[in-house]
C-alpha cells in the first residue's frame, strides 16, 4: 500500500471508522503476529498479545507521527507489549512461592484476571450477560471455553479477521464496563 493511501486509511481509523480500523488490522496482523510469535513461541499467547497490540494501536492512533513508518510504530508497540508480558510473567513466577491471597492482591487486574476472581465472578457474569450477543458469544468462546481464534471463526461462521476484531472490541468494552463498575462501588 502506498504511503499516501496508508495515511488516508489511518486518518479514517482515527475517526473511528470501523472498516478502516479492520483494514488496518488486516494489513499488519501477519507482521505483528509473526514478530510476537518469534518472541513468545506460543501461538495462544501470541494471539492474545497481538490482539492487545492492535487494541493499543487503535487507542493511540492520535499519537502516531506520520514522519515515521507506521509498521515500525506498530512493532514498537508490539515490542513494549511483549516486554510487559515477560515482566508480568516473571512477577507471577516470583510470587508463586508466596501464599495465594498475597499473589492475587499483587496482580494488576485485566479483564481476563478478573474473570478468575471468585468474589467478582457474579458481577462480571452479569456484565457479560448485558453485552450485545456478538460480544457475549466471543467472550464465552474465547475466555470460558478457551477456543482459538480459528475455532471461534468457524463456530460463528465469520472470518478470522472479523473474529480478531470482535475479540479486541469485546475485551475493550468489557474492560470499560468493569472499570465503570469499579468506580461505582
Amino acid at each position: 500500500m502506498k504511503s499516501k493511501d496508508l495515511l488516508t486509511l489511518i486518518g479514517f481509523a482515527k475517526n473511528k471508522n470501523q472498516k478502516a480500523q479492520t483494514q488496518l488490522i488486516n494489513l499488519f496482523w501477519v507482521d505483528v503476529f509473526s514478530f510476537v510469535m518469534k518472541k513468545v513461541q506460543d501461538e495462544h499467547v501470541a494471539d492474545e498479545l497481538t490482539v492487545s497490540v492492535f487494541s493499543k494501536v487503535l487507542a493511540k492512533l492520535d499519537l502516531f507521527d506520520p514522519n515515521f513508518q507506521f509498521k515500525t510504530w506498530i512493532l514498537t508497540i508490539a515490542q513494549n507489549t511483549i516486554i510487559d508480558y515477560w515482566r508480568k510473567k516473571s512477577r507471577e513466577n516470583e510470587d508463586s512461592t508466596d501464599n495465594f491471597d498475597g499473589f492475587k492482591n499483587h496482580l494488576a487486574l485485566s479483564p481476563e484476571e478478573l474473570l478468575i476472581s471468585e468474589e467478582d465472578q457474579k458481577q462480571i457474569l452479569a456484565i457479560i450477560e448485558s453485552l450485545d450477543s456478538n460480544y457475549k458469544d466471543i467472550i464465552q468462546l474465547r475466555f470460558f471455553e478457551e477456543k482459538s481464534i480459528k475455532e471461534i471463526a468457524e463456530e460463528l461462521n465469520i472470518t478470522v479477521s472479523n473474529t480478531k476484531v470482535r475479540i479486541m472490541r469485546a475485551k475493550k468494552l468489557l474492560a470499560e464496563l468493569l472499570k465503570n463498575k469499579e468506580l461505582e462501588d
